[in-house]
């Protein structure tokens, strides 16, 4: 990267002065447009960072991170939320984000309508079989996994894909995440590398469609990995202070936590403790210290992904210390990763952006045991009843072909077969459902793709893809259970608002503390400005500053 930097001598005297400005004129006159953003590129205008790190901490939340701001040290939040720009009430476009959803809108700039990637697994209409949303049998594992994986399913360019472009490759961009979903949607096409812990082997890993390993994951993998770690170690509370100290536990001193990583899901478990934050930070910082990230003068991208969530999925009383810990952690790994990025690159050359994934895993709590109104809504049983009344009125089919989660897929060719209309079958699936008890509305193609505007359809809208989405889309009343016997899922509704920030740090950045509403796709823009390249493909949004 270094070869791309280039000086300009100097003189005192007139005559070399003369000649210097006959030669820079003649090069501007051969140079093309392009060769000329190139050099603009490598010689680095006045504010353009040298790094830009995106932050995506899943499940994170405002409530919790404020309640425990009394244990972390001034390096981590507490840093950001004084010196950084501020977005307190941040959300995403579409209804239902996860963390694969989340990471492509963050990349993106854009809604699943647009990027493709709707939820983690979707159903394949031809086989109406789980599609993963990563999934790719034409690139195998690199790094000792399984799991063949590649971007195909992202239907649109990413910051670091726009950044690649304007540097004609010169850029370097990376993604690191407990999860391949998250690391690969956050990488985008044209990275050099995104790499995740995988779930079977506790190796750091990756994929071939981004070549071989890095060499710095390698390294890791070979000396004191995760695998060795984890022989030795507990998780404890890091300080005595959070082992005897809970804001949100009644009843005095709790008794501090002990969990080994043992067994065939050890490292699962793993990327559910406060634990793996720590390690996140570690292969950031080798990925910087090993790729040259930020060391010259061309803009780089690095995504880094933080889990804040309950241990093991659990919810209830039984993991709120260890919860409380995971945060604390995850102050300190920030605190880490800032720290190391700006002895890097320097203060004033590097942009940070932090946000959430907008979601939480919901407990599955006994509500009537505190005559809370509530119920179950059997998925496999509304599908075959609506198959039933379909069949009742059109005759003889298998008109619902299969369900997941709350949407429901219909068989194309049957009803191209009998000859029906489908907006009218979908018409008539959409009144029958609405009659279930548990069923708040009920929205179809057709009334998403064509239907008129009302209030809250605009975020069921922008999650919804006409390639892998469902005909019919259920949205269960709150309070309620939806399950599906065949897929194992047992789901508590719950409609209310999780707050959590958007905050900027870093080159050029003011610190500043903003109330206004704003949602999470508007990142993109905004660091594509930072950085004066284009916003990605789909992004049709105006930066925030």
């Amino acid at each position: 990267m270094s070869d791309n930097k280039h000086t300009t001598p100097t003189s005192g005297g007139d005559q070399y002065g003369r000649c210097l400005l006959l030669s820079l004129l003649a090069v501007m006159t051969v140079l093309t447009p392009a060769e000329l953003k190139a050099q603009s590129v490598a010689g680095q205008t006045n504010g353009l960072p040298k790094l830009v790190v995106n932050i995506l901490v899943d499940q994170l939340r405002d409530d919790y991170l404020e309640a425990f701001m009394p244990l972390y040290g001034n390096d981590g939040f507490k840093r950001l939320f004084k010196d950084g720009r501020v977005y307190t009430q941040a959300n995403y476009p579409m209804a239902h984000p996860d963390g694969a959803s989340a990471a492509a809108t963050l990349a993106t700039g854009s809604s699943p309508s647009a990027h493709g990637i709707v939820s983690r697994k979707w159903l394949n209409r031809e086989t109406l079989q789980p599609v993963f949303c990563v999934d790719d049998a034409n690139f195998a594992g690199t790094g000792d996994t399984n799991d063949k994986t590649s971007p195909k399913f992202l239907g649109v360019s990413t910051v670091g894909d726009e950044l690649k472009v304007a540097s004609e490759g010169k850029s370097i961009v990376y993604a690191i995440a407990p999860s391949r979903e998250i690391a690969v949607l956050s990488a985008g096409h044209a990275a050099d590398g995104a790499v995740w812990i995988d779930d079977q082997t506790g190796n750091w890993c990756s994929t071939s469609y981004y070549g071989n390993l890095p060499a710095w994951a390698a390294v890791r993998n070979s000396y004191n990995g995760i695998a060795a770690q984890l022989k030795h170690e507990k998780w404890q509370p890091t300080s005595e202070l959070v082992g005897n100290f809970s804001y949100y536990l009644s009843g005095g001193m709790k008794k501090p936590f002990s969990h080994a990583f043992k067994g065939d899901n050890r490292y699962v478990e793993f990327k559910t403790s406060g634990l793996v934050n720590q390690e996140i930070t570690a292969a950031a910082k080798a990925c910087i210290d090993g790729t040259m990230l930020g060391a010259d003068a061309i803009t780089d991208q690095l995504s880094v992904a933080f889990y804040a969530g309950r241990f093991k999925h659990q919810q209830g009383e039984s993991t709120l210390m260890e919860l409380q810990d995971t945060y604390v952690r995850l102050d300190h790994a920030l605190a880490d990763l800032i720290k190391a990025v700006e002895h890097k690159v320097g203060e004033k050359n590097a942009l940070f952006v932090l946000t959430s994934t907008g979601y939480t895993d919901e407990a599955n709590i006994d509500l009537t045991k505190y005559r809370i109104p509530t119920g179950t809504f059997d998925m496999r049983k509304a599908a075959a009843l609506l198959n039933l009344y379909l069949v009742a009125i059109y005759g003889q089919g298998n008109f619902v072909e299969a369900c997941l989660g709350t949407q429901i897929y219909l068989n194309h060719k049957l009803v191209e077969q009998k000859q029906l209309n489908l907006a009218e079958v979908l018409e008539r699936t959409q009144d029958f459902l609405l009659q279930l008890e548990g069923v708040k509305d009920v929205y179809t193609s057709t009334r998403l793709l064509q239907g008129a505007w009302t209030p809250g359809i605009s975020r069921i809208r922008a999650g919804y893809n006409q390639q892998c989405s469902g005909d019919v889309m259920i949205e269960v009343a709150a309070g309620w259970h939806y399950v599906n016997s065949d897929t194992r899922e047992n789901q508590l509704v719950r409609e209310s608002y999780i707050s959590y920030p958007i905050i900027f740090y870093g080159a050029g950045v003011k610190a500043e503390k903003t109330e206004t509403p704003i949602t999470v796709d508007r990142i993109a823009p905004t660091l594509s400005k930072a950085m004066r390249i284009r916003a990605p493909n789909a992004c049709a949004l105006a930066p925030l500053f």
